[in-house]
């Protein structure tokens, strides 16, 4: 469950830790990594992504959460077939669990722990994370909660997010130990600086919001202060990562209004509910700060997919895909008005920046991305040009419009677009941030490439891995388990 995703070659939609993994392991992510992904719209609506495509109700609309349960029976079988055609294709599949393997009330119903070990028979390492608290309750009272048959598959403990000396816990690796019957296969320490994308938004609670509001100095040299709008169904924030690397900037993401100040960039994010999250800005102050921000010559606004359909004039909504609401303006920040549809939009795409006066220092530069949303958006001023589209466009849409994203103001102080990824092009963020003056700042020559700085981290996260966890019993137990991990057809 999580709304940051990933849109694969063949348009197909996975979570982003999915696609993070499979990167990670040198391997090409695909739906079957993630053959169930909710992407939650409210408190009890989601939609269920099943095979990379939303699956929809009768009427086109997302499911309801006691739903999805009922459709246990019907989900199923497409858990295991994707699962066997991995299977078919790899030496090693590593399954991922999701929350507790011991959550009682889902026991009956679940499919993202113990019922997927159970299916093939595959060993279980039980990870806790220590830094939350409650280590041994979580992992002892996890062995004690589970079913003799589900207990006998966990073959090893695991310790994560360890702080301080890790000799002071060697008493707790032998209690772990004689009180669970299960090898500990080691203590992992807390890694400083492993900047990855985040799994989903519950990381965003613990970012700074009033109490980060002043700049911090590089060299007694400002950053630029770029804010973006913690809105309610937040979706694909990894968009910024790159920004947040970057030593030219101070990236912050405000929750209440109040605390919104004067950055030198606002930016309205990706949402799973476009509507509700508008309406939100209305309710909670967010939009007569937004409209008032936008008064200052100063001020820039940046919108990606969500965020871009708000900043619109109007959205029209006849299908009632997010709501009830059949229509809402917008913050008319932009000449464009976006119409919701059934249909979704998820492609890998490359496109090049059109000649225009906005953004000249980037003409023509060619940028990758992606696009994953709901509704289309008419623009009379487009800044970008698809080259090239791969995964799953929405039929009925104009060719030459459906070729066309974006829009900006007239001065380019207020712009937008559908391409997620976009500031992980190394090109635009720098050609961008230096034409908000960030070239003559601190550290500007030591930019690192966004693929280096994911490389780094993972590298850095595999070594500290082999470094504090026993892989002698991990290959042992992938030798001796009577489990069917390797096939004679394999594929690296």
């Amino acid at each position: 469950m999580s709304n940051n995703a990933a849109v694969c070659k063949d348009g197909g939609e996975i979570g982003r830790s999915q696609a993070l993994q499979a990167i990670a392991a040198r391997a090409t992510p695909h739906s079957d990594m993630n053959p169930i992904l909710l992407k939650p719209e409210g408190n009890t609506r989601s939609q269920v992504i099943v095979n990379g495509k939303p699956l929809a109700s009768a009427n086109g609309k997302p499911i309801e959460a006691a739903d999805y349960f009922e459709r246990r029976q019907q989900l199923w079988p497409m858990v295991t077939s994707a699962l066997d055609r991995l299977r078919e294709q790899y030496d090693l599949v590593i399954i991922e669990g999701a929350g507790s393997p011991a959550e009682l009330n889902l026991a009956d119903v679940e499919m993202v722990n113990m019922s997927v070990a159970r299916y093939c028979q595959s060993p279980v390492l039980l990870v806790g994370d220590i830094e939350r608290g409650g280590v041994f309750a979580q992992l002892l009272g996890t062995l004690w909660l589970l079913p003799p048959e589900d207990r006998a598959l966990v073959r090893g403990l695991i310790v994560n997010k360890f702080r301080g000396d890790l000799r002071l816990f060697d008493r707790g690796v032998e209690i772990l130990e004689m009180r669970g019957n299960v090898p500990v296969l080691g203590v992992l320490p807390w890694i400083d600086a492993l900047r990855l994308p985040e799994e989903d938004a519950v990381a965003l609670m613990n970012s700074h919001g009033a109490d980060d509001f002043c700049f911090s100095d590089y060299d007694n040299e400002k950053r630029l202060d770029i804010a973006v709008i913690h809105l309610p169904h937040i979706a694909n924030f990894d968009d910024f990562d790159p920004l947040a690397n970057d030593a030219r900037v101070k990236l912050r993401y405000v929750r209440h209004a109040k605390d919104l100040g004067c950055p030198d960039v606002l930016i309205l994010p990706g949402t799973k509910n476009t509507l509700g999250d508008l309406a939100w800005l209305r309710e909670s102050g967010f939009e007569a700060k937004i409209l008032e921000f936008a008064q200052s010559q100063k001020s820039r606004i940046v919108g990606i997919c969500g965020g871009y359909q708000m900043m619109g004039q109007a959205i029209h909504n006849p299908h009632e895909m997010e709501s009830n609401s059949t229509y809402s303006d917008g913050l008319k920040l932009l000449d464009v008005e976006t119409t919701f549809h059934p249909g979704k939009q998820t492609c890998q795409v490359e496109a090049t920046i059109l000649e225009s006066d906005f953004l000249p220092r980037l003409r023509s530069v060619t940028l990758t991305g992606y696009e994953i949303h709901s509704g289309q958006t008419t623009t009379s001023s487009p800044w970008l040009k698809r080259l090239h589209v791969s995964g799953i466009e929405v039929p009925g849409i104009e060719q030459s419009q459906s070729r066309m994203d974006g829009s900006h103001s007239r001065d380019g102080r207020f712009w937008g677009c559908y391409l997620h990824g976009l500031f992980a092009n190394d090109s635009f963020r720098n050609g961008w941030l230096e034409s908000l003056g960030a070239n003559n700042m601190a550290h500007a020559s030591q930019e690192q490439s966004t693929q280096d700085v994911l490389e780094q981290s993972l590298e850095k996260l595999a070594s500290h891995f082999e470094n504090y966890i026993d892989f002698d019993q991990i290959e042992a137990m992938l030798q001796s388990d009577p489990v069917s991990l390797q096939h004679e057809n394999k594929a690296t």
